[in-house]
Parts: C-alpha cells; sequence; structure tokens
C-alpha cells in the first residue's frame, strides 16, 4: 500500500514554468492615481501573487509568474483597470501535473 504524501499549494505551483517575452508582458495595470477597490481586491484573490501595492500607494504586477487564470480580467472587466491579452504563442505557463 503507497503512502499518501501530501503537498502544499506553494509546492505544486513552483513546479510551472514560466516563459517570459520580454518587453511584452500580457498584463498591464493602467495608471491610476489611487487603486481602486477591484485593483485592490487582486493584491488579496491572485492565487500566483501577482499584484502587490507598492510604497507609493499605486497597485503593480510582475507577470512572470502568472498562472494565466483570468480570475484578473473577471474581476476588473474588459474596460477596468488592467490591458489583459493571451501571451503570444511559445509564451507564458507551463503546467506541470505530478
Amino acid at each position: 500500500m503507497k503512502a499518501i504524501v501530501k503537498q502544499r499549494v506553494e509546492d505544486k505551483l513552483y513546479q510551472n514554468r514560466y516563459l517570459v517575452d520580454p518587453g511584452r508582458p500580457h498584463i498591464k495595470v493602467l495608471k491610476h492615481p489611487y487603486p481602486t477597490r477591484n485593483l485592490l481586491a487582486l493584491t488579496q484573490v491572485c492565487p500566483a501573487k501577482c499584484y502587490q501595492l507598492n510604497d507609493r500607494g499605486q497597485v503593480t504586477i510582475v507577470s512572470d509568474g502568472c498562472l494565466e487564470c483570468g480570475t484578473c480580467h473577471v474581476l476588473c472587466g474588459p474596460d477596468g483597470d488592467i490591458k489583459w491579452t493571451y501571451p503570444q504563442g511559445g509564451f507564458g505557463v507551463l503546467f506541470k501535473f505530478g
């Protein structure tokens, strides 16, 4: 009988790889004088923790670890606080299951 080994979510996410497209991020936070409610929510709901509040009170993104789940796109909508597109072919997240 095999022993069941529990893994943390962070350990599983670490196995994924992300191929960065230099100079062409697929998500951009639009300029804002102060963060909207939805932008602040992104700092909490993004499963990859890509959104952060900087020391100037602005929400920023580091899309290198993005899971491309679409949470930010759904929360902010197509005309919201971010510009979201699919990564170019060959770039983006590579899921490793196991």
